[in-house]
């Protein structure tokens, strides 16, 4: 332990009286429910949150949002942040804690004279020292909210340089913050593959030379093809060198994200080598003192992007040309149907057409996603189209659906058209003799457990024998096969009111 701390010990013990139980609640919900802050304010502070992990690692402190109570009774802890540079120095989370007036001075000064408050010894919270200080949140020109920074103590040392060049940079971004000068409207860093402090680091000055770069931004570089030191080089002149002009940003866009006078990212690469890095000037009295540069290399990240997009677009031309193959099936079927003289063998031929253009129609759709998972009710109704438009009963009986299948896993996609185009053909052909006119509805009704659905018709219904475990039809044969598969079951009986209703069911492990 450092010899130079003393020991203070926090008024009334660490613990926090914590008013929200359960999940752990949003900035949003705390601030609507216990402040006064208008939506604005709110906006804001969600934009604070998005940047400050990095003032947690530059700071290598734990940052704690602070908002004031609408009854001027204290404050709300509506955000945590622990670094990734060092200790943490609250062990447990205080998000939805209440701390009442009077309970922390430091944070009660902060809020009202609206600049940094800092205390000169440590409080000791679980025999850790940790010294805190209270940073203002202005925005307009008031102060909305307060952050707490905590630093942990033990193990303290003298710092090296990278330690020093991460402080004066923590401490001149607090000062914008207490400013109301940052966070930068429209600026987040929330995407995943946006740089991080550890990622590289480099501080320069208003002129954009090189104050100061970490060892790991010196290796991002050296990857990109720089031999030498960083320090006291126009970091916008070296990158230019390095990066062809066919693969970099505009001029003026290289110059303001590289010189620290835009607050933004920008990607780059030669190549061999591909950067994403990310500029936030540093104003802290008003005028550009210089700037911090977070940079990250994404080479790896983009490569396997690329892969995925080639196999993604191999995947969807595989579906393209088995649904092109799948119709020029059918087209030959049907061909081979005209031909044939018996009615029997015609009507076997046009319902293997049907078959093969219900799977087609399942992979035309899987050929025009990303996702190995299937929207089915555009293939329900294609295929409801599909029936309702072929055969003797084209445009007399109406199909409809009610209800949505939601997506199903592509493995499924397949027999779950095949079922339901069996069961339409078959309410069309028997549920109608005749050319009779009617109407068949298909009612899909996804559940936490499985996916129920029913094909009911106003047909002339079941014959009174009818048993379907003994029914010979090729086309119930198939139902019954595939239901099982999908780990499903199968009903079918009298529709109240006349005709026939068949229910069956697809587990849930099959749906997404």
């Amino acid at each position: 332990m450092h010899s130079g701390i003393r020991k203070r010990v926090l008024p009334n013990g660490p613990s926090l009286p914590a008013l929200y139980a359960g999940a752990v609640p949003t900035l949003p919900e705390i601030a609507r429910a216990q402040t006064d802050l208008g939506a604005d304010d709110i906006a804001w502070l969600a934009l604070l949150q998005a940047d400050w992990q990095i003032i947690a690692d530059l700071s290598f402190a734990d940052l704690v949002l602070w908002l004031p109570g609408r009854d001027g009774g204290g404050l709300w802890a509506a955000g945590q942040m622990r670094p990734t540079t060092g200790p943490t120095a609250l062990i447990d989370d205080v998000v939805g804690t209440f701390v009442p007036a009077g309970r922390r001075p430091l944070l009660d000064a902060a809020l009202r004279d609206g600049r940094i408050a800092r205390e000169g010894d440590p409080e000791w919270r679980d025999d850790v020292p940790v010294r805190v200080e209270a940073i203002p949140v202005r925005r307009a020109g008031r102060v909305i909210a307060v952050v707490g920074r905590n630093t942990n103590l033990h193990g303290v040392r003298t710092p090296s340089r990278l330690e020093l060049s991460y402080l004066q940079t923590a401490s001149e971004l607090t000062q914008m913050i207490a400013r109301g000068s940052f966070p930068y409207p429209g600026q987040r860093s929330d995407h995943a593959d946006s740089p991080r402090v550890g990622d590289g680091f480099v501080r320069i000055d208003a002129s954009g030379k090189v104050v100061y770069a970490s060892p790991n931004a010196l290796s991002v570089y050296r990857r990109l093809g720089h031999g030498g030191d960083l320090t006291d080089q126009d970091l916008a002149e070296v990158t230019r060198a390095l990066v062809p002009a066919a693969m970099r940003p505009d001029e003026e866009t290289i110059s303001a994200v590289l010189g620290a006078r835009m607050p933004r990212d920008v990607e780059l690469g030669n190549g061999a080598t591909t950067l994403i890095l990310r500029s936030i000037p540093l104003r802290p009295e008003g005028e550009l003192t210089g700037g911090l540069i977070l940079l990250r290399d994404v080479t790896d990240l983009r490569s396997r992007d690329r892969e995925l997009v080639t196999k993604d677009a191999t995947i969807r031309e595989i579906h393209h040309r088995v649904k092109n193959n799948l119709q020029t099936v059918a087209a030959l079927l049907r061909l081979q149907a005209r031909r044939i003289g018996s009615v029997s063998g015609r009507e076997a031929l046009e319902e293997a057409v049907r078959r093969v253009g219900a799977i087609a129609v399942v992979h035309e759709t899987l050929s025009q996603t990303y996702e190995e998972a299937v929207p089915f009710d555009a293939v329900a109704d294609q295929l409801i189209g599909l029936v309702s438009e072929v055969g003797a009963h084209a445009g007399s009986v109406r199909l409809r659906r009610t209800g949505s299948f939601g997506v199903v896993a592509s493995e499924t996609a397949t027999p779950l058209a095949m079922v339901l185009t069996e069961i339409l053909q078959n309410a069309m052909e028997h549920g109608y003799p005749e050319a009779r006119s009617g109407a068949v509805e298909v009612v899909a009704e996804p559940g936490y457990r499985e996916l129920v659905v029913r094909v009911e018709d106003d047909g002339i219904g079941l014959p009174e024998d009818f048993d379907a475990s003994a029914t010979s039809s090729l086309g119930l044969s198939i139902v019954r096969t595939l239901v099982g598969e999908l780990g499903g079951s199968l009903a079918i009986g009298p529709r109240p009111g006349g005709g026939t209703s068949v229910r069956f069911t697809v587990a849930a492990r099959a749906t997404r």
